[in-house]
């Protein structure tokens, strides 16, 4: 009987051991709700915005241990909304994307340090116009709970980032129009079904 009840209590333990260290969550990208934002400088003159829009992505998310996190995000160039046609067809045209409907961009997690209760820096692979570079994103949890109409697991993430579009082939006309890129990016995420 003694040793039922060390098994016992060997079993527990483990298994609350085990429920302490929960495996990451899928959530996937609510592709209504994401939108990246970038900006360059316009010869000093202006500050030029776009944004991409509409992407994929899933976010294997550990809520008690976010370093054991991860995120994959992909998207299409075509996605890219600028507001004025002209701007666009340069954009796809060889002097920066080179772009058909299927040339993609994405983004693969690397690493994650978290930097506080609610922040990180998310570091990965950035590919754009078939160049591969590290990249680190300034990141912030700002909501995980119940979405209040869906009912189910939600989460919202922002975070931020700069990156030199030389380094992507994409330079023409730098440094008179800005190289520096600053980018902004705002998604919503819901748990996989």
């Amino acid at each position: 009987m003694t040793r039922f009840l060390a098994a016992t209590a060997l079993t527990g333990a483990m298994m609350t051991a085990t429920a302490a260290y929960a495996e990451p969550e899928q959530y996937v990208l609510d592709a209504s709700h994401s939108q990246i934002l970038f900006s360059y400088d316009h010869m000093g003159f202006s500050t030029t915005w776009n944004m991409f829009s509409g992407f994929d992505g899933e976010i294997m998310f550990d809520q008690e241990d976010p370093a054991n996190s991860s995120v994959t995000v992909s998207f299409p160039v075509t996605t890219l909304l600028t507001g004025w046609e002209e701007r666009f067809n340069h954009f796809m045209s060889d002097d920066f994307f080179g772009a058909d409907e299927n040339e993609t961009v994405t983004f693969t997690s690397t690493g994650i340090e978290v930097t506080g209760d609610t922040t990180a820096l998310i570091t990965g692979d950035f590919t754009l116009n078939g160049i591969t570079q590290p990249v680190t994103l300034d990141a912030e949890l700002t909501q995980a709970g119940s979405h209040p109409i869906e009912n189910k697991p939600w989460a919202g993430f922002s975070a931020t980032t700069t990156l030199k579009r030389s380094d992507f082939d994409m330079g023409m006309f730098a440094p008179v129009v800005g190289d520096e890129v600053d980018v902004q990016i705002s998604i919503e995420a819901m748990k996989a079904e």
